[in-house]
């Protein structure tokens, strides 16, 4: 099996719970992974501060490069990552995402996986949509981006927040091309 190369951008979106777990996801999920490379703006430590009442993101087992670190590997597309996983990610930086405009690791690291031709997952997090989050939306698709709003799903009958949450990050592990033990609907 080839291990994945996996970028995990946080930004300053309601959600942080999302990124949470999808960063607990693949410290389990380890055995599937070659590197995770994680950057969070600003606004997201605020963010999972205030949402989550912690500093956990401290604690996780990958490599974390500041929002402005152009020399992190991602940044350059010879460094071969395969996945990027943008969650939660707010209408400003798809915006930016969508019109080319590389301001900071970010959104650099957007542009190198689409002129790459690997995959980009965007966990948007925002209702409800303006007419141009829509455009952005279709922008980044049609450029290969992979558009995942946080919206969760209930067959699976959640119980917790977490659980409610877990509908979304285990759809996002997929779309990422990891396999995982989760919810299948119809399947015993």
């Amino acid at each position: 099996m080839n291990k994945k190369k996996i970028i995990v951008a946080i930004t300053g979106a309601s959600g942080s719970i999302y990124a949470k777990l999808l960063l607990d996801n693949l410290v389990k999920l380890s055995a599937q992974i070659a590197q995770v490379g994680v950057v969070m703006s600003d606004n997201a430590k605020e963010v999972w501060r205030f949402e989550l009442g912690n500093e956990e993101y401290n604690n996780y087992p990958f490599t974390f490069y500041p929002k402005m670190d152009f020399n992190a590997p991602f940044a350059s597309g010879s460094a071969k990552f395969d996945t990027m996983i943008i969650v939660p990610c707010s209408m400003g930086t798809l915006g930016r995402i969508a019109h080319g405009i590389s301001n900071d690791l970010i959104s650099r690291a957007a542009d190198v996986v689409l002129k790459e031709r690997r995959k980009l997952i965007a966990v948007v997090r925002d209702t409800p949509f303006s007419l141009i989050h829509i455009n952005n939306m279709k922008i980044v698709t049609e450029a290969g981006g992979i558009i995942c709003p946080a919206s969760p799903s209930f067959y699976s009958r959640p119980q917790t927040i977490e659980e409610v949450a877990q509908t979304v990050v285990s759809r996002v592990i997929d779309l990422a091309g990891l396999e995982q033990d989760t919810y299948r609907w119809n399947e015993e």
